[in-house]
């Protein structure tokens, strides 16, 4: 009976990471279980922290263990632009860490999704230079997450960089690199805006097995001013169905996978 429920409480949350919000009449129908199992269940994952009921809808607990931010506006709208797609995309980038899998997730919108994501798996490790992800994460008694430490040098991002934050990688070796990125260009590869950002993430590249860029669409073909890698050192792009099929066709002959969500 345990394993039973246990499956349908990970079915629940699938779900509630595909749509953002739902009901329990809904669910119930999803899963094939009574109104009363399911709330029931929809009581262990808001003990956890994994999700937040009101009257008459649940959702994924994310933005509510989110509220320490409210102060930055910047953040927010940068999360509500491409909404949808970047939930898609994190989806897709959750379904690839294996269990025992040590992930690193840089900082971003579309990263913190992937985060999100992650918040009901347990036998994972994260690693992440933003304090967002760490705070978010802070709540979860299961939850394995480390900090690279660093400094703060801009507002809106949450990103650790500097000497601490590079000492720190030099000792740290992952799986796989969930980075988001201000531009993913077929020839000029991966960019982002900050030069101590990129200096941060290209360590990151560099003491990682697979790099996953996730990025929407509009990310696709832009190049920004400071480098992190190079295309080729890519593995695998998930970005939405919004992207130019010629701009996919460049990648891929560039050898890297690209996974259109």
């Amino acid at each position: 009976m345990a394993a039973k429920t246990q499956a349908r409480e990970t079915q629940i949350l699938h779900l509630l990471l595909q749509a953002g919000k739902s009901n329990v009449d809904d669910l119930a129908s999803a899963v094939s279980a009574s109104p009363a199992s399911v709330r029931r269940d929809l009581i262990k994952l808001e003990q956890r922290g994994l999700v937040h009921r009101t009257h008459g809808s649940v959702e994924l607990a994310g933005k509510m263990t989110y509220e320490p931010f409210r102060f930055d506006a910047a953040f927010p709208l940068r999360e509500e632009r491409f909404a949808d797609e970047k939930r898609r995309i994190a989806i897709a980038a959750a379904e690839m860490v294996d269990q025992g899998d040590t992930i690193a997730i840089s900082p971003g919108t579309t990263t913190t999704q992937v985060a999100r994501s992650l918040r009901h798996r347990e036998g994972i490790h994260i690693v992440t230079n933003a304090v967002n992800i760490g705070m978010e994460y802070s709540s979860l008694p299961h939850a394995r997450v480390t900090l690279t430490g660093g400094s703060i040098r801009w507002p809106g991002s949450f990103s650790m960089v500097g000497a601490t934050a590079y000492d720190s990688l030099q000792r740290l070796f992952f799986d796989k690199f969930f980075v988001g990125a201000t531009g993913i260009h077929p020839q000029h590869g991966l960019t982002v805006i900050e030069s101590d950002e990129a200096l941060i993430l290209g360590q990151m590249v560099k003491h990682a097995k697979q790099i996953i860029a996730v990025a929407d669409a509009s990310k696709l073909g832009m190049v920004s001013s400071n480098s992190v890698c190079s295309t080729r050192q890519i593995h695998t792009i998930i970005t939405d169905d919004g992207v130019d099929p010629e701009l996919v066709e460049a990648f891929r002959q560039q050898q890297v996978r690209v996974v259109v969500v």
